[in-house]
């Protein structure tokens, strides 16, 4: 069953406080990493998978596409998008990412953003974007990152102090569902092992081009929300390139 969590008001409201839904992506702490994986987008056809307010579609206009298509399932999102966000160049859909379907060879860049965590069966997705994308074509997404995702925890452990002591990796070779608390409400997320992801890309025809941990950027880590995130990963970067024949 495909989740529509975001368009639970209550869940929604907490997701818009949040600094990266108010400030965009330059409030995101992986996105002075994510942005150098990014190709020239100069004349191409762009999906976004999972395209949330649409701050990646807007960028990716804003640098030279001819043409961007944006999905999410949430129709709470795609309104912000359709507001803050909005370009005659960009067209937003609201459909899961499971349910799309375009014809071969449609797209020069494929691009998502902590999207993929939430998709049950990754190697069939990238399978159909295998297709999707032009011979060359460039696939760039971030997730949560194995280590994080492996416990289902997403939590540190603390001391009865409530002082932080480190953070949970469990279960890691088990690959599958995984029920966390996100933004206080019970949500279902999916963990992958590293190999997992970069198997996935492989047998499907991809060239992998990068791979990056992403650390905050120095003027971020001592904001509140970001002073513990040199401990552990919490994200991947991936980009690769669609070699079929």
């Amino acid at each position: 069953m495909k989740q529509n969590k975001y368009d639970n008001e209550r869940f929604f409201k907490n997701y818009a406080s949040m600094s990266r839904s108010q400030k965009g992506l330059k409030a995101a702490g992986e996105w002075s990493e994510l942005e150098k994986l990014l190709p020239n987008f100069q004349d191409k056809k762009v999906l976004d998978l999972g395209c949330g307010y649409g701050w990646h579609c807007k960028y990716v206009v804003n640098h030279g596409a001819k043409e961007v298509v944006g999905i999410d399932l949430s129709h709470k999102m795609l309104e912000v998008a359709l507001d803050i966000n909005n370009d005659k160049k960009i067209t937003y859909q609201q459909s899961a990412i499971e349910d799309i379907n375009f014809p071969a060879d449609t797209f020069d860049v494929v691009f998502s953003s902590l999207a993929f965590h939430y998709i049950s069966n990754f190697e069939d997705l990238v399978c159909k974007i295998s297709k999707w994308l032009k011979k060359n074509g460039e696939f760039i997404f971030s997730v949560e990152h194995p280590l994080y995702t492996s416990s289902g925890k997403q939590d540190w452990c603390y001391d009865a102090e409530g002082k932080i002591l480190h953070f949970p990796v469990d279960n890691y070779y088990y690959e599958g569902k995984r029920e966390v608390n996100f933004l206080g409400e019970p949500i279902i997320k999916y963990h992958r092992t590293l190999t997992g992801y970069i198997n996935s890309l492989l047998s499907s025809g991809f060239e992998l081009t990068n791979l990056i941990e992403p650390k905050p950027p120095i003027e971020m880590r001592e904001l509140e929300e970001m002073k513990n995130e040199m401990r552990r990963p919490m994200m991947l970067l991936i980009s690769a390139r669609n070699k079929k024949s």
